[in-house]
Parts: structure tokens; C-alpha cells; sequence
């Protein structure tokens, strides 16, 4: 089975990624396939380049080919992506590998490995 998580509560990201499910991650022991997380809020501040929790998300996303993006206007606003001239958002100061967008990005960059369930935290 496939997922995606949203994270939308706060600490969702530091506390159920960073402490359960990114050592089951790492373990090859979550139990499904994740291709994909979407921050939001302060939990886009884990993917900040040198938080250690992002740097380890980043390296196994990397290895399993996960999604990881961030809310465009929640990253804006915590100086973790920047207004592009021609609209749109970059990513800055993250680890390696992170979009940045909205849910019409979200959705666009899933349908090649659309999820079989989304689930919020």
C-alpha cells in the first residue's frame, strides 16, 4: 500500500515523523510504501539544512524516491523559500530535495506515484 502523509497539527513533524516514523523508515519497518509528505506551518521548519531529523528524512526520500514539499506560503513566511519573478516559489536553506508548492503542486507531483491513502498527522 501507498501513503502520503499531511502534516498539519503542530509538532507532527518532529514528533510522529522524526520519532516513529522515520526510524521505521530507516529500519525498512513502517509496514507501507510513503511517497510522499507535505509540511505545513512550523513543520516545515525539519526540512531546514542541518536539522538532523531533515537531513536523515532528505537522505532516505532520496533513496525511496518520496516526495518531500512544503507548504509555499508556510515556508515564505519562515524564510525557508522565496518568491519566484515569475510566480511560483523556490526552496532555500532546506535539506536536499525539497519542493515547495500548493495542492494543485501536491496532487501534480504525486500523480506519476499516486497514494492508495492520504493520512493527516
Amino acid at each position: 500500500m501507498k501513503v502520503a502523509y499531511v502534516l498539519n497539527t503542530p509538532n507532527a513533524a518532529n514528533y510522529k515523523i522524526g520519532e516513529m516514523i522515520l526510524p521505521q523508515l530507516e529500519s525498512d519497518s513502517h509496514g507501507v510504501e510513503v511517497v510522499g509528505i507535505f509540511f505545513f506551518d512550523d513543520n516545515t521548519m525539519l526540512l531546514q539544512k542541518g536539522n538532523p531529523k531533515g537531513e536523515r528524512l532528505a537522505k532516505i526520500a532520496a533513496e525511496k524516491g518520496m516526495l518531500l514539499m512544503m507548504c509555499d506560503q508556510c515556508a515564505n513566511q519562515r524564510g525557508l523559500a522565496s518568491e519566484k519573478s515569475e510566480g511560483g516559489y523556490t526552496p532555500e536553506g532546506t535539506v536536499d530535495g525539497v519542493a515547495v508548492g500548493c495542492f494543485p503542486d501536491l496532487y501534480g507531483a504525486l500523480s506519476g506515484n499516486m497514494p492508495d491513502q492520504v493520512i493527516s498527522l
